[in-house]
């Protein structure tokens, strides 16, 4: 534990944490612009929680301190979180018994101070349909796969956060 503990004080974990989710959003570019499969509301979104984990590993980066390894954390576990919940609420629209009913919406839900969609099309426009689960790989689609991804961040955020507490309190001794 306290080997974790001193790794996630590091530069290089919250590196590593950055480096991870900018290949899992190069690779949903890749898929989007390359491979021609076409990202829809939910992929978006969980594509933004992907960007929200990103921030939180550059944040360190750029100033390692308590203060913003704690602004960090907090952006990872709501990043990591809501990525969780799209995910699961896009498997249930890919898994659904209609799919007459089985859609989502057309057009991302950002705010409208901060409307993504339509300042960046390239990266956060929909245009796919969400119940599309062509792509596979061992048998599960990217809906499937991003539910376990989004599950290991929050796993690997437990074990960090549990490793700060337990480091925090025994230097205090």
């Amino acid at each position: 534990m306290q080997a974790l503990y001193q790794f996630s004080l590091s530069r290089k974990s919250w590196g590593l944490l950055a480096l991870c989710a900018f290949a899992l959003f190069a690779a949903a570019l890749y898929f989007q612009h390359v491979l021609g499969h076409a990202p829809c509301t939910k992929c978006i979104y969980q594509r933004t929680a992907v960007i929200g984990i990103l921030i939180a590993g550059l944040i360190p980066l750029a100033h390692n301190h308590f203060l913003t390894r704690l602004a960090a954390l907090g952006i990872w576990a709501y990043s990591a979180i809501q990525g969780l919940i799209i995910a699961r609420e896009h498997l249930e629209i890919i898994n659904s018994d209609n799919p007459f009913f089985a859609t989502c919406e057309i057009f991302p839900n950002f705010p409208s101070f901060m409307p993504l969609h339509e300042w960046m099309p390239a990266i956060f426009s929909a245009t796919g349909q969400c119940n599309d689960d062509r792509w596979q790989f061992l048998d599960m689609g990217m809906a499937a796969w991003m539910q376990i991804i989004f599950t290991m961040f929050i796993i690997t955020l437990t074990a960090v956060v549990a490793a700060q507490i337990v480091g925090i309190i025994k230097s205090k001794k």
